[in-house]
């Protein structure tokens, strides 16, 4: 059978990017234990330099992310998948032969120069796909990363205690490098999608983005919200071990918690893709954040790892309804020769909440316990759900909203 242009793409890069967040979120519940293996064993500096570490690769794939978008929609998006996924393959290697934290920064730094993965393959996606279905395709596409999320943190967890922390980067290099020939020989850029001339520059996108009410609201909620789920990551590790007596498979046990949150993600987003299409934008994001709100202050109460699981799986069924949505309405509301270059810009605010979130995650945790981390986090989305109630995003540009 025969499939759509638009299908085969979605399909085909479902796959990479899949591959690609299993290696990439198979390092992310252990890095604090590598920051310590390369000599940081102070508590408080193992904290800050798990935020700033965490933090690193978001700082310069801030800015560039929408240079990148806009070469996406100059030159194609599949070269801006291939580039970035291969940049993201000679970056974990060089984390991996890391010999102090020092390099550690620097390598996370050339990891961020790479940025783009991501923002590429949902522009190469939204593009190509009809708009009647383009939150499907939005929503299915979220599940390749919160999939990938379910099994890479198990899978790192099992990897790091079974050989060793640095053994896991090598293999997530090489994760990347399969995706990228998924990509080179899969993957197939609609024809009316190429624009060789007269594109928007990153400086017009900008300001066609703020001067929307729509978009810009949109770009500072996802700021908002991935902040407040980044700024519990650098931590993660570090609280899972706080209410851990057995400390064997520590690894194993914050991988599994990390990753459950993942399993419901992966199973609302198709979901909360289809209630987008045709329900309203405005009332999935309320109820969506509200629940992921509850969700991060639970976990100040709970005393014990077991209970975590019921309250990671809420938090991941509701994150599953919040960033595709904020990306569907951005694709509702860009004209075609813009929608890489805005959906890059969309990107880069997204990546500026996961750097603010671990630099502030560091600052917090110089006046507080741990635990309460969760706790700013929930009431800064709480903040958010509040404003979006009550700044409804306009209906008359995006459709059904």
């Amino acid at each position: 059978m025969h499939l759509e242009t638009w299908k085969k793409n979605l399909y085909v890069i479902w796959v990479a990017q899949f591959l690609a967040m299993v290696g990439m979120s198979m390092v992310v519940p252990f890095l604090p234990f590598y920051i310590r293996d390369l000599g940081v064993t102070d508590q408080r500096e193992l904290e800050k330099w798990s935020g700033l570490i965490f933090a690193g690769p978001f700082v310069l794939s801030f800015f560039l992310t929408p240079v990148w978008g806009a070469l996406g929609d100059k030159y194609g998006k599949k070269k801006m998948v291939v580039r970035a996924i291969i940049g993201l393959a000679l970056s974990q290697f060089l984390i991996g032969i890391s010999g102090n934290v020092y390099e550690l920064l620097i390598f996370r730094l050339v990891q961020g120069a790479a940025s783009g993965f991501i923002a590429s393959s949902l522009a190469l996606v939204s593009s190509g796909s009809p708009e009647e279905k383009s939150g499907y395709s939005i929503g299915l596409l979220q599940t390749s990363i919160s999939s990938g999320t379910i099994l890479g943190p198990m899978l790192g967890g099992f990897f790091s205690d079974m050989t060793s922390h640095r053994a896991v980067f090598f293999i997530t290099a090489s994760l990347c490098l399969v995706s990228a020939v998924f990509t080179i020989f899969f993957v197939t850029e609609p024809e009316k999608q190429i624009h060789h001339k007269n594109v928007p520059s990153v400086a017009d996108n900008i300001k066609y983005s703020f001067s929307n009410f729509t978009l810009s609201r949109a770009l500072i909620s996802i700021a908002v919200v991935q902040m407040s789920i980044a700024v519990t990551q650098p931590i993660f590790a570090l609280f899972i071990e706080s209410m851990t007596e057995n400390k064997q498979y520590l690894s194993t046990i914050a991988g599994s918690l990390f990753g459950i949150t993942g399993v419901a993600t992966a199973i609302s987003s198709p979901w909360w893709g289809k209630r987008n299409d045709k329900k309203s934008l405005n009332k999935n994001l309320f109820f969506a954040m509200s629940g992921a709100s509850a969700a991060l202050i639970l976990h100040v109460v709970i005393s014990g790892a077991v209970f975590l699981f019921p309250v990671r799986l809420l938090l991941g069924f509701c994150i599953g309804g919040i960033i595709p949505a904020f990306y569907t309405l951005i694709n509702k509301n860009v004209s075609p020769e813009r929608k890489s270059g805005v959906m890059g810009i969309a990107s880069s605010f997204t990546i500026l909440g996961n750097m603010l979130g671990p630099l502030f995650c560091s600052l917090l945790t110089y006046f507080m316990d741990i635990r309460y981390v969760f706790l700013i986090a929930g009431i800064m989305l709480l903040i958010n759900t509040a404003f979006i109630k009550m700044k409804k995003l306009n209906p008359e540009k995006a459709g059904n909203i």
